[in-house]
């Protein structure tokens, strides 16, 4: 009896250890194994923080002067409404003792009106007005410009931004004299004083054709021509936006990043 009970808890206990082995076994793949087991997928960062604005703005006050110098001739023998032009500012914008555009910002706008000079009177006469302003570092801002004074091409500029080119009634009294003097230089030698006279006549119509025939000088501005432009209305500057390094370089100005916290 007593061999018989210890036969049967044998047989248990090699039974489940044989059960054990069966399920080692099975999770064990068959074959060597080659293939490194797969990575620990590593945990998402967090994502950075989106810098917010300050909100705070820069006002550029109305009537504020802006010195410049043309990057693109302009004149009333080509220049026709809509047509591009492009300044630089050469001397920089300050509010409260802090550079918000420095030297080297670039300027666009557009001939609003172009008139070239009559035939018998009237000058050339230009428009312009600037409407986009780039500072150094990309930002963009929406302007009101008008010229207020030019040191290009003999023109000048009233209260209202007109830009007038100069006269022409020196140069149409030269062609008549001009004309006029060599006629009767002609007639002398034909027909001695009575054909000066009548030469000196001839040589003054002449003239006179001819200025009937030529326009006035044109109303121009050479490329690299300084100006002077008047606001129109505030500008305002994102204050995040104006914090700059080497405000008195032409070049590209490195912009001093403002640190968040």
């Amino acid at each position: 009896m007593k061999f018989t009970t210890t036969t049967r808890w044998l047989t248990v206990a090699i039974a489940g250890v044989s059960i054990y082995a069966a399920s080692l076994a099975a999770q064990v793949p068959d074959g060597p194994q080659s293939e490194a087991p797969p990575p620990a997928v590593p945990a998402p960062e967090p994502a950075p923080k989106a810098r917010t604005s300050s909100g705070e703005h820069v006002i550029v006050p109305t009537g504020t002067r802006i010195g410049v110098v043309l990057e693109n001739g302009i004149s009333t023998g080509t220049a026709k409404p809509g047509d591009s032009i492009y300044f630089r500012t050469s001397f920089p914008i300050t509010i409260n003792n802090k550079v918000v555009v420095p030297v080297g910002t670039y300027l666009r706008g557009e001939v609003t009106d172009a008139k070239r000079p009559g035939r018998v009177k009237g000058k050339g006469e230009l428009r312009l007005r600037l409407n986009t302003m780039v500072l150094p570092n990309g930002y963009t801002v929406d302007m009101n410009a008008e010229p207020r004074s030019t040191d290009g091409g003999g023109t000048k500029t009233d209260s209202e931004g007109k830009i007038t080119g100069p006269g022409g009634k020196g140069a149409d009294a030269q062609k008549v004299a001009t004309a006029t003097v060599a006629g009767a230089g002609i007639g002398a030698i034909a027909g001695g004083g009575k054909g000066a006279g009548i030469g000196a006549g001839t040589g003054g119509l002449i003239g006179l054709a001819a200025v009937l025939l030529s326009r006035g000088p044109e109303a121009q501005l050479p490329r690299g021509s300084s100006m002077d432009l008047v606001l129109e209305h505030d500008l305002q500057l994102d204050a995040d936006q104006i914090h700059y390094s080497h405000v008195g370089q032409s070049n590209t100005l490195v912009i001093q990043q403002t640190p968040q916290n």
